[in-house]
């Protein structure tokens, strides 16, 4: 294959894995007041900043290839890389028929997600999914009815709360199913659920010390690798 070709499909490829990033990012929750496109942008100009100074580096050793060129292929490359982190699984998950609060997905130690949630809308998932996940979720009745219209997330830029505490606190992600009447209306269920919890699924940091106390408090998901 000639550089020229090269040159033509990887800077195509580039190009595209650029504008799906973009597109990518818009719903990526961001952190504080910023955005995830803000957040996720400032990652990309670093990338691209840092595949200039590695394309410089490599023209000195493959002299017979242009700069162009292997600029092409770094970035191609890097925001692969970079789709690849932002990788987000979309959750099928099943309630019982008529439920209405709030959902929490428990970041546990099992080997599988488990997403058929109880009748206290408790559910379990495995580490890689709870830290990966941000992506609005498919939610379906037992009896198959779709429910998406009657999902209210965590707030406008984030879906998924998260509850905070230590290491061998319980850690879930939440959001809420709400009546026909209220949809769209974020109602702030304030039910003790982690005492329905099966203990025995919570993920340990500590594998010596129980489980500690904590309180389901929310807040915004921040996903930084």
């Amino acid at each position: 294959m000639t550089e020229r070709k090269l040159k033509i499909i990887f800077g195509l490829l580039s190009v595209g894995l650029l504008t799906t990033l973009l597109i990518k990012l818009t719903n990526v929750p961001g952190g504080m007041i910023l955005s995830g496109l803000f957040l996720g942008g400032m990652m990309i100009v670093g990338i691209i900043i840092g595949c200039l100074i590695l394309s410089g580096l490599l023209r000195l050793i493959f002299k017979k290839t242009s700069f162009l060129t292997i600029l092409a292929i770094t970035t191609t490359i890097s925001f692969l890389a970079f789709h690849c982190q932002l990788y987000s699984p979309t959750l099928t998950i099943i309630v019982p028929n008529g439920y209405k609060g709030e959902i929490n997905l428990v970041l546990s130690n099992a080997d599988e997600n488990m997403l058929t949630v109880d009748s206290n809308g408790i559910g379990y998932l495995t580490e890689w999914t709870f830290n990966k996940t941000y992506s609005r979720p498919i939610v379906k009745q037992v009896d198959g009815k779709d429910l998406d219209k009657n999902l209210v997330g965590f707030n406008p830029s984030t879906f998924f709360g998260t509850s905070i505490g230590g290491g061998n606190s319980i850690k879930s992600l939440s959001f809420e199913i709400v009546p026909d009447s209220l949809i769209g209306q974020k109602q702030y269920y304030s039910s003790d659920w982690t005492k329905y919890v099966n203990r025995k699924l919570v993920l340990l940091k500590e594998l010596e010390k129980g489980i500690e106390s904590n309180e389901a408090t929310v807040e915004t998901i921040t996903k930084e690798e």
